[in-house]
């Protein structure tokens, strides 16, 4: 039987998405969209709103345990709040693999009023791949197709999903299963270029996300994801793939700036030199922002992930970067970071 065979695919039903909520995503949607990709312990609302005073079109929450929403962790409650003056449109990420509880956190997200509910198909970590959620689920597309289903059927929102291409390099299957999503209602759709398997090596394959794109069959949005590192890659694969969006991700850490100057590059405008006063200032304000949101302690241990990208390409800051890491207060980082501030220019 050949890879793409899809003889696991349901059959065909005439599931239309109601109108209203076809409306209510896409009309807060641009032509194309530059989306920040939600990532755990990343795009929480300190970053998210930097990323969105840079021109992030679409936000979306960090992911959110379906099974811990239910069991009322305050950890992953915190999750779904956004500010609704700054951060829309915003997506509220769920995972799971039971219906159940898939069916009951996403009326618990709901309930927060984000703009869409998202579906996590798409994390290949072990720890939660491994219990068939995430990308995990490509194992059994069926029951992926079954559980999305259900979500969009008690979902007051539209409902968007994001996967990979499949499960690994012979199970490929994303074509089929992006049209099948479709089918059970689902309104967009975001690829990561990448197998489970494959975890985030090697190159990303966006032949088959311009695939998804190109088929007649498909009217939802489709967004890439995978190796977009600069405002010159949104313009060219926006351009050879036809993707209505395209999502950043690791990419973004400490680079809020990339989504400014991904505007600048897809309105064919110079890019705005960042000077170092200002990457000082964002790293501040990203600082204090954690640290009013998690707490001193671990707003410290946070922001050590995101000092590299807020002084990429600055010659000579590797000390500067290890004394940072290393730094147990507030006071010492933001000497080092006033340091910064004079000793180095652009």
């Amino acid at each position: 039987m050949m890879q793409n065979e899809i003889w696991w695919l349901p059959i065909k039903r005439k599931v239309v998405s109601l109108p209203k909520k076809t409306e209510l995503l896409r009309n807060k949607l641009k032509s194309f969209s530059v989306i920040l990709s939600p990532m755990e312990a990343v795009t929480n609302q300190p970053f998210r709103k930097i990323c969105k005073k840079y021109g992030a079109d679409v936000l979306i929450t960090e992911f959110v345990s379906s099974d811990a929403l239910l069991q009322e962790v305050e950890a992953s409650k915190k999750k779904l709040l956004f500010d609704p003056e700054c951060e829309r449109p915003i997506g509220i990420q769920i995972f799971g693999n039971n219906e159940q509880s898939l069916v009951a956190a996403t009326e618990i997200a709901a309930g927060y009023e984000p703009d869409f509910i998202d579906i996590n198909w798409g994390c290949p970590v072990k720890k939660i791949a491994g219990k068939g959620c995430g990308s995990g689920i490509m194992n059994d597309v069926p029951k992926m197709i079954r559980l999305t289903e259900a979500v969009v059927k008690h979902s007051p929102l539209p409902v968007s999903v994001k996967t990979r291409l499949g499960y690994d390099e012979s199970n490929k299957p994303i074509v089929y299963v992006a049209e099948a999503l479709q089918d059970v209602g689902v309104e967009a759709i975001s690829i990561h270029g990448r197998t489970r398997s494959q975890m985030y090596k090697g190159l990303a394959d966006w032949s088959l996300i311009g695939e998804v794109k190109a088929n007649p069959r498909m009217h939802i949005p489709v967004f890439g994801n995978g190796d977009i590192d600069s405002a010159e890659k949104v313009v060219e694969y926006k351009e050879r793939y036809g993707v209505d969006g395209i999502l950043i991700g690791r990419a973004a850490m400490g680079n809020p700036f990339i989504f400014l100057h991904s505007q600048q590059a897809l309105k064919g405008e110079p890019q705005s030199v960042i000077s170092v006063g200002e990457r000082v200032d964002v790293c501040l304000q990203h600082l204090e922002a954690l640290r009013q949101w998690r707490g001193e302690r671990a707003a410290l241990l946070e922001m050590r992930k995101f000092y590299s990208g807020y002084f990429y390409g600055m010659s000579n800051f590797k000390p500067y970067r290890i004394r940072l890491v290393i730094a147990t207060s507030y006071d010492e980082i933001y000497e080092i970071l006033e340091n910064v501030r004079q000793n180095f220019h652009l």
